[in-house]
């Protein structure tokens, strides 16, 4: 805490406003349970830190004793909801047991200029709006509310979804005492959970058979396109080696030529090679051929053909 020690003049909000006195800072109070707290409490305890140029702010909370009394049973304890606040930014000042009905002679006694909360009449303690004296009294400095979160907002919710938030304690070593579950809830709970991590098995099952089939999708693919690419590379060097202008046409053709034209002009036989020379005692006659004399002989035998007479 931090103690002022200047004189405490009665401030207006116009005065506040322009960021005087110099010599010490708007003293600002903001009051509240601060039960679970979230973001719309450090909303408003910003907008009461940036009121005015200059400001202290000092934030009160009720102890638990008085909470449960005049509002109700809070989640978090006061020991937990002061040390929540601590770390607030925007706080300069925390009291605690802080009144429920805010008197003069405590505003006095901490030199409050200005108590900052949401305009809407807070009806407690037999009273309509428990601010309604600060408000004549011109000290009330009114902040917005954030909507769609609250402290009720969040119980609202925990208690939607109990059996989740209780199947998830009893999975986390909560005994269903703690938990205040029935006998007949535990055993529920725990079945639910049984098949839950039943069907988590199933559906990790499911992703890695997946993956598998993904896989061996992705290696059939690199497969396919490697055959087809070496069977453009077969078809190609198949082409180019006995297509209709390929390797083996053009040899066929050089050597079809050459054997044609050794046919048509065949090789003269070597000069070298020495001449065949005929005997002078004999010369070659034609052999008789062997029936020969047999014939002539037939035709000296053969007796005269006979004139046909006329």
């Amino acid at each position: 805490s931090c103690d002022c020690q200047a004189p405490h003049e009665k401030l207006t909000i116009a005065q506040a406003r322009k960021g005087t006195p110099v010599d010490r800072p708007v003293r600002v109070y903001a009051d509240g349970i601060f039960d679970l707290f979230h973001a719309g409490h450090a909303r408003a305890l910003m907008q009461a830190k940036n009121l005015f140029p200059n400001t202290y702010l000092i934030v009160g909370v009720c102890s638990d004793e008085l909470t449960h009394r005049y509002k109700g049973f809070t989640v978090m304890t006061e020991a937990e909801r002061y040390e929540a606040l601590r770390h607030c930014r925007y706080v300069d000042e925390i009291l605690r047991d802080a009144p429920w009905t805010l008197t003069p002679d405590f505003l006095e006694q901490h030199k409050i200029d200005f108590v900052a909360h949401d305009d809407i009449p807070y009806s407690s303690a037999g009273s309509e709006d428990v601010y309604k004296h600060i408000k004549e009294a011109g000290m009330f400095v009114p902040t917005q509310r954030t909507e769609g979160i609250s402290t009720s907002d969040i119980i609202t919710r925990i208690v939607k979804d109990y059996d989740v938030y209780a199947r998830r304690n009893l999975q986390r070593g909560y005994t269903a005492k703690e938990l205040n579950v029935s006998y007949i809830n535990e055993k529920k709970y725990k079945l639910q959970n049984q098949v839950d991590r039943m069907k988590e098995k199933v559906r990790t099952v499911e992703e890695k058979s997946k993956h598998f089939v993904y896989r061996v999708e992705e290696k059939s693919a690199d497969l396919i396109q490697k055959w087809e690419e070496k069977s453009r590379e077969f078809i190609g060097n198949f082409l180019e080696l006995f297509g209709p202008d390929g390797t083996w046409k053009q040899v066929f053709q050089e050597r079809s030529g050459r054997m044609l034209s050794y046919a048509l002009s065949p090789r003269e036989s070597p000069c070298n090679s020495p001449p065949r020379e005929l005997s002078p005692l004999r010369s070659p006659s034609p052999r008789p051929l062997p029936h020969a004399g047999i014939a002539r002989d037939r035709r000296l035998l053969r007796p005269p053909r006979a004139h046909r007479l006329p």
